[in-house]
């Protein structure tokens, strides 16, 4: 196997992840800084740097879109450039269709199964687009150890979302059916899997995080909060419970009981909709009287988790990415180059979305960075860092505290 080099740039912002977030990636980068988003394209734009053959845009939708043109202006032509890959890293309930779009234009965009594969395609040739993009994957953070039988002591896992549901009450709603169960059932270990620390965020807003809504309240000796990779969580796991979040799709493809909540309803605003037919939709009463979900198989392989069963049981998960390591191989052998980028948003197909896309990040209609957008390359000093987190945390402070207190004065 050739040796491989791993370059990372944090694109600065809201949601840039923090070290632990980092740590718990497991996949450690040769060069790691934090860029604007001006200064990661005038990176990709030196020529006199190493060549880079694979660029991976993990980023929302709309920064996806922004790189895409602003990459595009600063290659222009050239044929010797990276294969851009973007895509989803979890389930993909809402925005489909805005989402996708947004990723048209890199040279692969990946479908975590058939299933979505199936859904990308017929969205991009609903549009006139090209979707010969559209690669199909598997989740890429699937695996661990199958469930083989109970633990001791019996051990539920509730995995909270950050933005599903999002109003106080619900929210509380469930943290207090699962401080019920664990009174319930004494004899069960009931865990609060939580996404982030506080001051901590991810791709999604969390306004009203779990460890806030559970502070002074009276918490059984068997229930308690935990944070970390959700794969050592689930090594310990009987009965994985969420609303609707990928944690589910990790727990299946181990064979681990899966509940996803009806409680609140099954509704495209939960996402809890993306899981029927999966035999898994129960509510708390269910599950307090002892329900075992059973998952459908073939809804189960539609999803690509436990396709074939489980690597460990000589199943197919470990082959899932072979498409795209031929893909990107056919890509890079491709003779005379690779052609230049080409979004399906442009300044003619959206004139009234696209520019405001591209101007969150400093960039014009034609990709090319507006005057004044920050774009320096020094490291920042000690103040500047100091400054960076104060409005860091200011801004956390705000979404957190402050927003809701607004919203609250502005239903009386």
């Amino acid at each position: 196997m050739p040796d491989i080099r791993l370059d990372g740039y944090l694109l600065r912002g809201r949601a840039t992840p923090t070290a632990r977030q980092l740590r718990e990636v497991g996949v450690h980068a040769d060069s790691l800084r934090e860029v604007t988003a001006v200064e990661f394209l005038r990176a990709m734009d030196r020529e006199a740097e190493e060549q880079y053959d694979v660029l991976v845009l993990a980023l929302v939708g709309g920064g996806v879109q922004a790189m895409l043109h602003g990459l595009r202006h600063v290659w222009g032509e050239r044929a010797e450039r990276p294969v851009v890959v973007t895509g989803y890293v979890g389930v993909v309930y809402e925005k489909l269709a805005d989402g996708l779009l947004l990723r048209h234009g890199a040279d692969i965009v990946l479908a975590n199964s058939r299933q979505d594969a199936d859904r990308f395609r017929d969205v991009y040739e609903g549009v006139g687009a090209d979707a010969s993009s559209v690669t199909e994957v598997a989740l890429p953070f699937l695996g661990g150890k199958p469930y083989t039988g109970e633990h001791e002591p019996y051990t539920v896992v509730f995995a909270a979302q950050p933005s599903v549901p999002e109003t106080r009450k619900d929210r509380t709603y469930l943290l207090n059916r699962l401080i019920e169960h664990a009174r319930k059932h004494p004899e069960r270990e009931v865990l609060l899997k939580l996404r982030s620390r506080p001051g901590e965020h991810t791709t999604h807003i969390e306004e009203l995080p779990y460890q806030k809504l559970a502070q002074g309240k009276d918490l059984p000796a068997n229930f308690s909060l935990v944070y970390g990779h959700m794969g050592e969580v689930l090594d310990r796991t009987d009965l994985l419970v969420t609303v609707s979040s990928t944690a589910a799709l990790e727990a299946l493809h181990r064979r681990v009981p899966t509940v996803v909540l009806s409680d609140l309803g099954i509704r495209e605003a939960l996402g809890n909709h993306h899981f029927v037919g999966s035999g898994c939709l129960a509510s708390w009463d269910q599950l307090d009287a002892g329900h075992r979900p059973v998952p459908d198989e073939q809804w189960v392989a539609r999803q690509g988790v436990a396709a074939g069963g489980t690597p460990s049981e000589g199943g197919s998960y470990e082959r899932a990415f072979d498409a795209a390591r031929e893909r990107i191989t056919e890509l890079l052998a491709r003779p005379g180059g690779l052609p230049p980028l080409n979004p399906y948003y442009t300044t003619e197909t959206a004139p009234g979305y696209l520019p405001g896309i591209l101007a969150r990040h400093h960039l014009g209609p034609d990709g090319a960075p507006l005057p004044g957008a920050p774009a320096s390359d020094k490291a920042p000093g000690p103040v500047r860092q100091i400054v960076r987190r104060a409005a860091r945390g200011a801004y956390r402070h705000g979404v957190q505290r402050v927003a809701p207190v607004i919203r609250r004065m502005g239903e009386l």
